[in-house]
């Protein structure tokens, strides 16, 4: 943080420090938003910084290939390009035609097709790629011919003939035997440039953009001849260099650039390639791992090792939940539970699935609402494989969410089974987290059915156990806490057994308790004041129903939850 900055810039700083897996600054308080806030606070920061900037002149910004973009790159591009109309901004993008923008059509978005090159163009690309040389006009409309128009593939072949002639040994231009695809113009020039081939296609198996610092640690060559093999391979301009090793970070200059020479290794070679830079990621790059865990589970996977691979996509399912970017966290953990199929069945694998099953329901969740078949199926398959490895602390999240499935979809016997099943645990275990979370269950649905006395004794066992500095952790769980929850749904139970003045202390309980853990899940938030409404209105205070009222239609039609 900047010393003398004004609070708001040190918030900012707080959290682009975050963004970029920084260590957190000594000296102030760590981040205590949610992350789904904390990711709409990152990507807020971001577009602000961005509007400052075009305030102090005019800015153009680039995305390419967006094909290939994650969903939470896309939810932030979405966000900048809403500022286009009223700031100086201009936006390049790039895709390939299936790609459909999520942000959909706008009267200050244009959109062009490009088309493939003309011979006119295609001559004179050829002209400036071999730098005024005169080809034969035989070896020029081979060109033409071949490449049919294509950028990439004009400017490689052009390349490919100039590198072919002009060396002793080497055939006059008349007699060459220019390649007739993409493919073998690339492979055709990688090949021309001996050791440094096998520097590409190192660095193809790590990725199409890679650091020196790693290639040097999974190479074989020593550093003179590496940097010699990757100075070729800048020249050529088959990749591109940023910085100086050892900080340099190289970039292939197409994506068909990097396939071409991952495909020209043999299987059995790039599968131990992997595996090497799977061990050197977990033995020498500590931190990598741990920001980038699906980076070791991709190389363990390519590998074949797919026992070592299926914790890490795990570990990378758990961190995108961490940043609330629930998409990736569903590729993860589909990716992993996909994996553990070719696994023979034994204990540790039904282990490993029922963690992976019960996390991916939690961010089908958050995603789809409790209602959702995907939900149901994750939830009920964990719930098989509970019963399979016996009484387990994983059971509780698992009935937890299966409960809550029920209860929102209307089966309220089948529900409260689940709910009486989850307490039975929870006392055996005698954990104070999990007993709070069964009484809420048994609870709520009890108060569902009619049941208001017994539904209010869960409630408030559930309240006596609870202690925000423990249980404020279990909404990781739920889309509220349970110390507020339970409040809520208390203060309605008591008017209905004729306490109102009970039900408005609760009520105060819970607005209180909220602010207290700044409580800005959106649908938490506004649930909190929704329930809020509810006794009030039922107390007929108006002001107070009116302002809770605004309050929640405040929050859902600033946020958009998804469901």
């Amino acid at each position: 943080p900047v010393k003398g900055a004004p609070r708001n810039d040190n918030a900012r700083l707080l959290l682009f420090a975050a963004l970029l897996s920084l260590p957190h600054p000594e000296g102030y308080p760590p981040v205590t938003l949610s992350p789904q806030k904390q990711k709409e606070k990152t990507h807020e920061a971001l577009v602000t910084w961005l509007c400052a900037e075009a305030k102090q002149q005019a800015v153009m910004y680039a995305w390419e290939d967006l094909h290939w973009a994650d969903p939470s790159t896309l939810e932030l591009l979405t966000l900048f390009l809403a500022q286009v109309p009223t700031t100086r901004l201009l936006a390049v993008l790039t895709h390939r035609p299936e790609f459909t923008p999520p942000w959909g059509a706008h009267s200050y978005l244009s959109q062009l097709t490009l088309s493939r090159l003309g011979r006119t163009h295609v001559e004179t690309m050829v002209e400036k790629v071999t730098g005024g040389q005169i080809l034969p006009q035989e070896v020029v409309q081979q060109i033409v011919s071949k490449t049919d128009g294509i950028p990439l593939f004009v400017e490689e072949l052009a390349k490919s003939v100039l590198e072919s002639v002009g060396a002793p040994g080497r055939a006059p231009l008349q007699a060459l035997d220019i390649p007739a695809t993409l493919q073998d113009s690339l492979m055709a020039r990688l090949d021309r440039l001996g050791p440094a081939k096998e520097i590409a296609q190192l660095g193809a198996t790590i990725g199409r953009e890679f650091n020196y610092e790693l290639l040097q640690a999974v190479s074989p060559l020593n550093e003179e001849g590496l940097q010699y093999g990757l100075k070729q391979l800048v020249e050529a301009e088959l990749v591109y260099q940023s910085g100086a090793p050892p900080q340099a970070r190289y970039l292939f200059k197409h994506a068909l650039v990097q396939d071409t020479a991952y495909q020209s290794l043999l299987k059995s070679h790039r599968q131990q390639l992997h595996q090497h830079v799977a061990r050197v990621l977990v033995e020498q790059f500590p931190q990598t791992v741990e920001t980038q865990p699906e980076l070791v589970a991709h190389h363990y996977t390519e590998a074949g090792f797919i026992a070592q691979a299926i914790p890490y996509w795990q570990s990378a399912g758990r961190r995108a939940v961490e940043r609330s970017a629930h998409a990736e966290a569903v590729s993860h953990l589909t990716r992993g539970l996909e994996l553990l199929k070719t696994l023979p069945d034994t204990p540790e694998r039904t282990q490993q699935e029922l963690t992976l099953q019960t996390m991916l329901g939690q961010v089908f969740v958050a995603t789809k609402g409790f209602t959702a078949p995907e939900v149901e199926r994750a939830y009920a398959r964990a719930r098989e494989l509970c019963q399979q490895v016996g009484e387990t602390p994983q059971l509780v999240p698992v009935l937890w969410g299966l409960a809550e499935f029920y209860r929102v979809r209307g089966e309220l016997q089948t529900a409260l089974e689940v709910a009486e099943q989850l307490l039975r645990l929870a006392q055996h275990g005698q954990d104070p987290v999990s007993l709070v979370l069964a009484h809420a269950a048994c609870g709520t649905t009890l108060y569902l059915r009619g049941a208001l006395v017994p539904a209010l004794e869960h409630l408030e066992q559930a309240m006596a156990l609870y202690n925000p500095t423990q249980h404020h952790a279990q909404a990781g769980l739920a889309l509220d806490d349970a110390g507020v929850h339970c409040r809520c749904l208390a203060a309605v139970t008591l008017w209905h057994l004729g306490c109102p003045e009970r039900a408005r202390q609760r009520v105060h309980e819970a607005l209180t308790l909220a602010q207290v853990l700044a409580h800005s899940v959106t649908l938490a938030a506004a649930a909190v004041r929704a329930w809020a409404a509810s006794v009030y209105q039922l107390r007929r205070e108006v002001q107070a129903v009116h302002e809770q009222a605004e309050a929640v239609r405040t929050i859902l039609e600033s946020k958009r939850p998804a469901f």
